[in-house]
């Protein structure tokens, strides 16, 4: 049974700095060679042979991933560009279809909101947009806050139910 944690105070470093000679950034050595020791963790070598040099295979490993690394990167076709073309490649404003149906999500909260109670639109209107707690809330309404959240609760379980057809 190999000691990995010993094995990582003392060759981790090592293991890094060959990933970095390999030509990797720092970060990326630094991901790799916690990848070589997470490798080891879930799948370490077959303990029936007579010799074996535990850095060595870690550093074995470690040089493997870094030759699938860059086999993946080597296929990456990449491209610099400008912040202005990088804006130009999604715009962030929402589809025509997504503001009509956020519209009408509105509505129907909005018409939701006016069909509750009042003292349930109260506490869920204090509670979502003035952000004050339930304790806060309580004390305004006179309630306790076990039935202030209840309140709370089926305020957002009735405009859920009213907006769940849309």
């Amino acid at each position: 049974m190999w000691d990995l944690h010993h094995l990582f105070k003392k060759h981790a470093r090592d293991i890094r700095q060959a990933l970095r000679r390999r030509g990797l950034p720092e970060e990326t050595a630094a991901d790799l060679t916690q990848d070589t020791f997470l490798r080891v963790l879930i799948s370490p070598p077959e303990t029936t042979k007579t010799t074996f040099n535990p850095v060595g295979y870690l550093f074995r490993t470690a040089r493997n991933l870094c030759t699938d690394y860059q086999r993946r990167e080597g296929l990456i076709r990449k491209v610099d560009l400008s912040p202005e073309d990088f804006s130009a490649i999604a715009d962030p404003s929402p589809s025509p279809e997504k503001q009509v149906y956020d519209r009408q999500k509105l509505l129907l909260t909005h018409k939701a909101l006016h069909e509750l109670p009042e003292r349930t639109r109260k506490a869920f209107e204090m509670h979502r947009m003035d952000e004050m707690t339930i304790a806060a809330i309580a004390a305004e309404l006179d309630l306790s806050t076990g039935r202030t959240w209840s309140l709370i609760r089926e305020a957002y379980e009735y405009i859920d139910s009213r907006l769940s057809g849309l």
